[in-house]
């Protein structure tokens, strides 16, 4: 398979780069955006990090693990990133930069490995969570993810 080139991603949401922040880092919004997944992480560098749901059965599967890289509350979030029973890491950041009247989100993926199936997945994905994202921030609400 031929090299998967980084994902990256901008969008500007009308609120403050704290609120940004409690949206991409709090547990309530988490529970949101993504479908009832609960995010878990102790944000500490080196530490773990999941997001855990309902699975088919019920029973709790996680969907996303990795490590924290990076935390710079409001600016910078970095962590790794293997989705499902994919052992295959890449690498997520997320920066904010305060605007006049919004802040600016910039969401790179990357360093993915040439063969990580996961890349489609994420690249339909991250416009999705980050949509919800917005929305919710801007509104109070969202939509369904699919």
């Amino acid at each position: 398979m031929a090299h998967q080139p980084p994902l990256k991603y901008v969008f500007y949401i009308a609120t403050t780069p704290e609120k940004v922040w409690e949206g991409f880092v709090s547990r309530e919004s988490n529970m949101i955006i993504f479908s009832g997944a609960e995010f878990q992480t102790d944000f500490k560098p080196g530490g773990s990090l999941a997001w855990v749901g309902p699975g088919p059965d019920g029973k709790p599967v996680t969907y996303v693990r990795g490590k924290v890289l990076g935390f710079e509350p409001p600016k910078l979030f970095q962590y790794t990133f293997a989705m499902g029973a994919n052992d295959k890491e890449s690498r997520a950041t997320i920066e904010l930069v305060p605007e006049t009247e919004a802040t600016k989100v910039t969401v790179t993926h990357d360093q993915w490995a040439e063969d990580d199936s996961t890349y489609a997945a994420c690249a339909d994905g991250w416009p999705r969570i980050l949509s919800r994202l917005k929305t919710l921030l801007e509104t109070g609400k969202t939509f369904k993810p699919h």
